[in-house]
């Protein structure tokens, strides 16, 4: 065993630790523990995505389903693929709406669907079938709202008309308006 005299063991164990905290701040080990996140990046996701929205009585009041959805933590925005809304009445089947894709706002209150746009909603009782096709449909999930400036077709067989912008309200009272350029084709009694 060696043994130091005095006061170099003291010496050698500052030697050490310099040459130590030299030897860190060489390898910069914090450095490799950090990655650079692009601006715009996904902070999660899910395959097969579906959330429901209750009424104040416990009944289902909207339904969202998609295929694909991402979420971004810079702007707080939902992306989806593939995106099915429901809206459910009490009086009423429900009105359905598919898209291509869609994007949720931050707050949820509005959803915008691109690319060609599909409502539908089934006949009932006292209730004709009305299928709407048009695109870039902005919908207002809170209000049960929905607008497009684009061209919209609606189908109520034997009827169907046509125009440029459309306004849709989905809850009692439903109403249903298209802007301007309007056409259609009724059959009469």
């Amino acid at each position: 065993m060696i043994r130091l005299n005095g006061n170099y063991g003291y010496l050698y164990l500052a030697i050490i630790a310099l040459m130590s905290w030299w030897l860190m701040r060489l390898t910069d080990s914090e450095g490799l523990g950090r990655i650079v996140v692009p601006a715009h990046s996904p902070d999660y996701f899910s395959k097969g995505y579906t959330k429901w929205e209750m009424s104040e009585l416990g009944r289902p009041k909207s339904k969202l389903v998609a295929d694909e959805m991402t979420h971004y933590s810079d702007d707080g925005t939902t992306h989806l693929v593939k995106p099915i809304m429901a809206f459910y009445n009490e009086k009423t089947p429900p009105w359905v709406i598919q898209s291509e894709t869609g994007v949720l706002s931050a707050d949820g209150k509005d959803l915008l669907l691109n690319g060609q746009v599909y409502v539908d909603r089934a006949a009932a009782k006292g209730v004709r079938e009305l299928k709407i096709h048009t695109s870039n449909l902005k919908v207002k999930p809170e209000t049960s709202y929905a607008e497009t400036n684009a061209w919209a077709e609606l189908i109520s067989l034997p009827n169907w008309t046509t125009g440029v912008g459309m306004k849709l309200v989905f809850a009692q009272p439903i109403h249903l308006e298209l802007l301007s350029n309007v056409k259609g084709n009724y059959e009469t009694k």
